[in-house]
């Protein structure tokens, strides 16, 4: 990952370099998996390499979390987003995956495809 500043001077936590991998797994994952969990799904599922690097996406049932995994050359982080108000527009395909480029997912995380929640009242 690169060292990247926003605008204002504020560090820019995602940053991916131009050579990483950004995965995005097709089928929803139990969020109550952490570590160990998205680690297994990785590999199993996506048939991937947990530790290389690349960015691995996971989203809920209901698509309103986001989980993202991803080695940084020291240790594994787990990022999570939760929305309040709609859905994360998920991406489709055939497979246990798809790749997307970092604007693709920018998109994705800042909810721009996103589709409103349905309200709920109690009647």
């Amino acid at each position: 990952m690169d060292r990247v500043v926003a605008e204002d001077g504020a560090p820019v936590m995602l940053s991916p370099s131009i050579a990483t991998r950004i995965f995005v797994a097709l089928e929803p994952v139990d969020m109550r998996q952490n570590f160990n969990g998205l680690y297994a799904r990785v590999q199993t599922v996506l048939q991937q390499d947990p530790l290389s690097g690349h960015f691995f996406v996971f989203t809920n049932r209901s698509r309103t979390r986001l989980r993202l995994l991803v080695w940084d050359g020291s240790g594994l982080w787990v990022c999570t987003k939760r929305l309040e108000k709609s859905t994360f527009g998920w991406p489709t395909g055939e497979g246990p995956s798809r790749c997307l480029r970092p604007e693709e997912l920018n998109l994705l995380i800042h909810g721009w495809e996103g589709t409103p929640r349905p309200q709920w009242y109690r009647a």
